[in-house]
């Protein structure tokens, strides 16, 4: 219901974006993708709340309700393609997906090989604690100090940017989050460290720890939707149809929804 109502309300904006920016239809992905009326974007299912599995076994998230309503502004069906993280890029050169929506940040190096729309959101590395000194941090510098015990998943990126940006503070390696979340509420340690979407998802999962996360990310990542540089005519649609649902303040409606509201939780396993 609330994605049709959202759709209802970008419709004037994509009729703006569309009818003043001239769309070419060359493009062997877009071809396909008009022709047999589908989109398949490409998720690894396991990034709440950007994407997870549901109980049902559907795939939910910000990324879901925002795929689908690019898919509604092309006319088509999303399908949501389940690939694990680290195979995306893979499923998305040999054609397996059309595009990749996973919480995938632009960086140079990607940028060598993918084209990105976007970005849809800005995320970056976070911190969840118990401590609102900690939680006021907006850089990473004033976490770096011995007496700070901080968790990470092992060999992440997370552990990599705590050592190079808060080498004073005790790194605490965990194999999983939910470890470091119980060493948290024990106060066996003093944070945890990790993509902001991990640190949001643990304060709605436990609302009665009185877990606390920075308002903003200790380093900004923008995160965009991937699709194959050999195909500009997509690239440039699909951004049209991004600035426009920016501009309509649906992006903003889906935000509050995934990461303001604890009511998606009780759809998880």
């Amino acid at each position: 219901m609330m994605i049709k109502t959202l759709s209802r309300l970008v419709t004037v904006a994509f009729v703006a974006f569309t009818l003043s920016a001239p769309q070419s239809w060359a493009g062997a992905v877009l071809d396909r993708i008009v022709e047999k009326k589908v989109i398949r974007v490409g998720m690894s299912g396991d990034q709440a709340p950007l994407n997870a599995k549901a109980i049902n076994g559907q795939t939910i998230g910000f990324e879901v309700d925002f795929a689908r309503l690019l898919a509604r502004a092309l006319d088509v069906e999303l399908e949501v393609v389940n690939v694990p993280f680290g195979e995306l890029q893979e499923a998305l050169r040999e054609g397996r997906v059309d595009a990749v929506m996973s919480g995938m940040s632009i960086t140079p190096e990607r940028a060598r090989n993918l084209a990105f729309v976007g970005p849809y959101l800005v995320s970056g590395k976070s911190l969840v604690t118990r401590q609102s000194s900690l939680a006021s941090a907006q850089d990473p510098a004033e976490i770096s100090r011995k007496e700070i015990k901080i968790a990470v998943l092992a060999n992440s990126t997370s552990q990599s940017f705590v050592e190079k940006h808060a080498p004073d503070a005790t790194i605490v390696p965990v194999d999983h989050y939910d470890a470091a979340i119980e060493m948290l509420i024990k106060d066996e340690v003093s944070a945890m460290v990790a993509d902001m979407p991990a640190c949001l998802l643990a304060v709605l999962r436990n609302p009665n720890a009185g877990l606390l996360t920075t308002t903003r990310p200790l380093k900004l990542e923008p995160i965009g939707m991937a699709v194959d540089a050999r195909d500009e005519e997509l690239r440039n649609l699909l951004d049209n149809y991004v600035v426009a649902l920016e501009r309509s303040g649906v992006v903003n409606v889906l935000r509050k929804k995934w990461f303001e509201s604890s009511e998606w939780i009780r759809l998880l396993p």
